[in-house]
C-alpha cells in the first residue's frame, strides 16, 4: 500500500544481528511523521543521511546498470548479422563482464559475512553449532551428521573463503557417506583443494576429457540459509523434518545436512543432488512447494539460496 508497518519493516530489514527491540527503536527513529508506518520519503531521507562513501558506489552502479543495458540492446540488434569472429568477440566480452561482476559480488558477500560475524562475536561468546540429526526412512544411521566434522557457516574459516572453495571443503570434510563411490570422489576433491592451497603449485599439462553421453558430469550443491522467527521455531522444525524426509526419498538426492547454532534462530541446510536436472525436478514437487510457502510465515527474512555445480569427475 506504499508504506511499511513494523511487521513488514522487520520482515525485510531484520538481519539476524539487531534484536527486536533495536529494530523497533530504528523503526520509530525513521518514522519522523509519527504515523506508525514508514513511507518511501522517510526511508530515503534516513538512508541518504548515512550513505557516506556508498553514495559514490551506488551512483556508479546506477550508471553501470544503464551502460550494460545499452550494450545488451546493441548486442541483440547486431549479433545475428555479425561475422563468426565478431560473434566470438561479443561472447567473450559478455563472459568477461559477467566474471568481473561475479568477482565483485564475491568480495561484497565476503565483506558482509565478515562484518556480521564480527558483530555477533562482540555481542555474545562464540558457540559451537548444534547439528540436527534426522533419521530418514530406509537410510542408514551412518548418514547422520558428525558433530566434530561439522563446519559452522558462521565460523571464521567459512566467512573468509569463497563460496566455491567453501562448498568443496564442506563436501570433502563432512557428511561423508560410507559408499566407496562417494568416498573416492570426496578424496579427489580434497586432493584438489590441497594442491590449490600450495604456493608451489605446478599445473599439469592440458588434458581433454571426453564424457560419455549418459555420464552425470556435475553434482549440484545447494546451501539454504533461513532465519526463523523465534516463536515459530518448533513449527518450522516439523516442516523442515517433513521436507528432508520427502527430499531424501527422491532418486537424485545424494545427501542432506542441517546445522543450527544453539544461540541463534538461523538454520543452514546443505543439499547434494546428482545433477541440476534432479534439483530442478525437486523444486517442482509438491512437498518442496509446500515448504517454500510455509517459510513465508516462519522466516524473518527471505531465505538465501546458493547453488554450485561441482565436476562429478576429475
Amino acid at each position: 500500500d506504499g508504506k511499511l508497518s513494523f511487521d513488514e519493516f522487520k520482515a525485510y530489514f531484520a538481519d539476524g544481528v539487531l534484536s527486536g527491540e533495536e529494530l523497533h527503536e530504528l523503526f520509530h527513529t525513521i518514522d519522523t511523521h509519527n504515523t506508525d508506518n514508514l513511507d518511501t520519503e522517510e526511508l530515503c531521507e534516513y538512508f541518504s543521511q548515512h550513505l557516506g562513501e556508498y553514495e559514490n558506489v551506488l551512483s556508479v552502479l546506477e550508471d553501470l546498470n544503464i551502460t550494460i543495458l545499452k550494450a545488451m540492446d546493441k548486442t541483440k540488434k547486431d549479433y545475428q548479422e555479425a561475422s563468426n569472429l565478431e560473434q566470438f568477440v561479443t561472447r567473450f566480452l559478455l563472459k568477461e563482464t559477467l566474471n568481473q561482476l561475479q568477482s565483485l559480488q564475491s568480495s561484497l558477500e565476503c565483506a558482509m559475512e565478515t562484518t556480521e560475524e564480527q558483530t555477533r562475536q562482540e555481542r555474545q561468546d562464540p558457540t559451537k553449532p548444534e547439528v540436527l540429526s534426522i533419521q530418514w526412512p530406509g537410510k542408514r544411521s551412518a548418514r547422520r551428521l558428525q558433530r566434530n566434522n561439522s563446519l559452522s557457516p558462521n565460523s571464521p574459516h567459512f566467512s573468509t573463503v569463497t563460496h566455491c572453495k567453501c562448498s568443496l571443503f564442506i563436501f570433502s570434510k563432512g557428511w561423508i557417506e560410507d559408499d566407496s563411490q562417494w568416498n573416492t570422489q570426496i578424496n579427489r576433491l580434497q586432493k584438489l583443494i590441497d594442491r590449490l592451497e600450495k604456493k608451489d603449485l605446478k599445473l599439469e599439462p592440458f588434458e581433454e576429457e571426453v564424457l560419455e553421453e549418459n555420464a552425470k558430469s556435475h553434482i549440484m550443491i545447494v546451501q539454504r540459509q533461513m532465519s526463523v522467527i523465534e516463536e515459530e521455531i518448533e513449527e518450522f522444525r516439523l516442516a523442515l523434518k517433513q521436507y528432508v524426509e520427502s527430499a531424501s526419498t527422491q532418486g537424485g538426492c545424494l545427501h542432506v545436512s542441517i546445522q543450527k547454532l544453539p544461540s541463534d534462530s538461523r538454520f543452514t541446510v546443505y543439499e547434494f543432488w546428482e545433477n541440476s536436472n534432479a534439483w530442478n525436478s525437486h523444486l517442482q514437487m509438491n512437498y518442496s512447494k509446500t515448504f517454500q510457502r510455509s517459510n513465508v510465515d516462519f522466516l524473518e527474512t527471505p531465505e538465501l539460496i546458493t547453488t554450485m555445480l561441482v565436476p562429478g569427475k576429475y
